[in-house]
């Protein structure tokens, strides 16, 4: 039997309240041409799985190597969970990648092999490539992949998965801030399709940690 599924309208504002200022309490209108599906809840409120799953963007960036690297070809095959966010945040992106590191710890050598959690900067101006790569190896893991690269074409990616974003401002006191959407897109590895999506804030290292093991074999929550 289908499960009972929540209009694509109800995930637009979900997706709408999720979009805020790291460190900042204000919200923001949906962004345009954002790519909403039907979807069904899942038995916790940190993960939704979609009934109708959707491509990873097309999208090739810059690693912290320095080398390029293509999203869809060099993750092809491997679980892969995607993250819009930027070094500098004071809440949400440390405390999603740390709940991550956890669980990813708790999973075997075989497991994390199968498995790939991408970072894409949303404030490429400060984060080189360099400057990624030393804040994921602290907050996260070394085998984290991050991202940079012009600024227009990470927003149109993350706004072709329905996650919206917008330019990072100065606030009088100097302060930078980088307003983006706070969800982790699970890609499954059979299709390349993302499954499931997770709220930044509300999704736990515990959330993680039950929820890995059954992605790697293709299974929602």
């Amino acid at each position: 039997m289908r499960k009972p599924s929540v209009p694509a309208v109800v995930l637009a504002v979900i997706a709408a309240l999720a979009l805020s200022a790291c460190g900042g309490g204000g919200g923001s209108e949906e962004p345009p041409g954002a790519v909403f599906s039907e979807v069904s809840t899942g038995p916790t409120r940190a993960a939704t799985v979609l009934d109708q799953p959707f491509r990873k963007p097309d999208l090739v960036l810059t690693d912290t190597r320095g080398e390029p690297f293509d999203l869809r070809e060099d993750t092809e095959g491997k679980l892969t969970l995607l993250y819009f966010g930027y070094t500098h945040c004071p809440d949400a992106c440390p405390l999603t990648v740390s709940n991550l590191a956890l669980a990813y710890q708790d999973l075997s050598p075989a497991q994390r092999e199968q498995l790939r959690f991408v970072f894409v900067t949303t404030d490429p101006e400060r984060d080189t490539p360099e400057e990624l790569g030393r804040w994921l190896r602290g907050a996260g893991s070394p085998d984290f992949i991050g991202l940079s690269g012009d600024y227009r074409t990470v927003e149109a990616a993350a706004r072709s998965v329905g996650v919206g974003m917008a330019p990072p401002t100065v606030d009088e006191d100097g302060t930078v801030t980088a307003t983006h959407g706070k969800t982790v897109l699970a890609f499954f590895a059979e299709d390349d399709k993302a499954h499931v999506i997770y709220s930044g804030e509300e999704a736990t290292a515990e959330d993680y940690a039950r929820d890995l093991p059954k992605l790697l074999r293709g299974r929602t929550p």
